[in-house]
């Protein structure tokens, strides 16, 4: 997968000095996540079905702030 051309986007959470921090980008068919301190490192893509159902269980699960 060709993860150049993506436009990666990180929390609005995420502090500027270097945190630690996941980036996250699309392409038509998928969502690809990488360490923000590697952007040229490795990078996780999933189907965005999968990427849903995971962002909704880590919404789910999360405390009360």
């Amino acid at each position: 997968m060709e993860l150049t051309r993506i436009r990666w986007r990180k929390s609005t959470y995420s502090s500027t000095n270097g945190g630690e921090c996941v980036e996250v980008g699309t392409t038509p068919h998928s969502v690809a996540v990488r360490d923000s301190k590697d952007p040229g490192g490795p990078a996780l893509a999933f189907a965005p079905g999968r990427w849903q159902a995971f962002t909704r269980a880590v919404k789910t699960s999360a405390p009360d702030r």
